[in-house]
């Protein structure tokens, strides 16, 4: 099997993903304002289209993981990217809000890239270089949120609706790098049963969670899910509102963020999760996550905000670890119908949390008490670490490491 130029392309796919929604999001006001004709409807529209957008995910994930079990990775993963390729095609040609909505559900239905794409690597990885190889995911990822809002603004600046058509390119170009390079890392498996049953997201995620060990690294999921999406949802209002900085500044501290995140995952993570092991390296990498979260929620010079983000890059180490770890508890030929069930919560996660974290926000200002729900993702974040502490680690340990 040709594994380096499937991992390239796995690392270009999720760079282009994330490159492809950075571009956008400065130009996403502007575009709905100019399809609605309304500031105010263009903010809903905003709003409905990322909800719709996640729970289509969270439907649909679970199945997607399940084809992937049952016909293959690379063609679930191809059609994913095709679909998100036509989304972002629509974006740039669709004369009303509706079209978008319809579209933006359709992208989301087939937002299998990251499901197949951590199914594929522990496929085509061996246990003692996944952590490594999932840092280098993070990595890209870091890396195409750093170039994706900056490209965007440049094009955006030339015609507002540039920027949509940039982002298909991408995606159709990439579509066209995997189907001439991407080798399959699994054959499908036809005898994998599709059914009602295992389709349904529900019935996917509980028989996750009902598994003794799994379900509680499921649960430790969930928890890191929502300390990540509270922190993400409300950290620009955060520093905005602490420190009175403008959007240059905000954008600048995100971006430096994302940027020594990338490498800090790319260098860094495999040597330190070969030496700490999958268990205490999601530990080690947890608690860093709680002190930056506690820590922020009561910082008020911004030279302490900047250690404390440094923290938090180093916390990454735990994300990394922990998909290891879980990967390893599956067997492969379900790898991607559990994953499929990871990434429904992590969608359920995302269609949720915002909503409620801002709310909480917002009603924290009225009592002068910004870094509250800081704080509230702090626990969350606890709860994670408590739960990959107590969770026995029954993988024989690998050899080499």
């Amino acid at each position: 099997m040709r594994r380096a130029p499937a991992l390239s392309f796995l690392l270009v796919t999720v760079f282009l993903d994330m490159l492809g929604l950075g571009l956008v999001v400065p130009i996403m006001p502007a575009l709905l304002s100019s399809v609605t004709e309304d500031p105010a409807a263009a903010v809903r529209w905003s709003g409905l289209l990322g909800s719709v957008y996640g729970l289509l995910q969270f439907v649909v994930s679970p199945l997607l993981g399940r084809l992937s079990d049952r016909y293959g990775r690379r063609p679930v993963l191809l059609v994913s990217l095709t679909c998100l390729g036509v989304d972002w095609l629509a974006h740039a040609v669709s004369p009303s809000p509706w079209t978008l909505l319809l579209f933006h559900a359709l992208a989301g239905a087939c937002a299998g890239t990251y499901t197949v794409v951590n199914a594929y690597l522990a496929d085509v990885t061996a246990p003692e270089a996944r952590a490594r190889a999932y840092g280098s995911v993070g990595a890209a990822f870091g890396l195409g949120f750093v170039a994706g809002p900056t490209v965007g603004g440049l094009l955006g600046s030339v015609d507002v609706r540039l920027p949509f058509l940039a982002a298909a390119a991408l995606s159709f170009a990439n579509v066209g790098y995997g189907w001439f390079v991407l080798p399959e890392s699994r054959p499908g498996d036809r005898t994998t049963p599709l059914t009602l049953r295992t389709a349904n997201p529900v019935a996917a995620i509980v028989a996750v969670l009902r598994r003794p060990v799994l379900g509680r690294l499921a649960y430790a999921r969930l928890c890191a899910d929502v300390a990540r999406m509270t922190h993400q949802s409300t950290w620009t209002f955060f520093l905005t509102h602490q420190f009175a900085w403008g959007t240059a500044r905000v954008g600048t501290v995100l971006a430096a963020g994302a940027l020594a995140g990338a490498l800090f995952q790319a260098r860094a993570v495999g040597p330190i999760v070969r030496r700490l092991g999958d268990k205490r390296a999601a530990v080690v990498g947890g608690l860093l996550g709680v002190a930056a979260l506690a820590g922020t929620a009561f910082v008020t010079v911004p030279w302490l905000l900047h250690l404390l983000q440094a923290v938090g890059v180093l916390a990454a180490v735990g994300g990394a670890a922990a998909q290891s770890w879980l990967s390893g508890m599956v067997r492969p030929d379900e790898q991607g119908t559990v994953q499929g069930a990871l990434t429904g919560i992590g969608a359920a996660a995302e269609t949720l949390v915002p909503v409620v974290a801002g709310a909480v926000f917002g009603w924290s200002l009225a009592y002068a008490s910004p870094g509250l729900v800081l704080v509230g993702a702090a626990v969350f974040a606890a709860g994670s670490t408590i739960l990959l502490a107590t969770t026995p680690d029954l993988r024989p340990p690998p050899t080499g490491r």
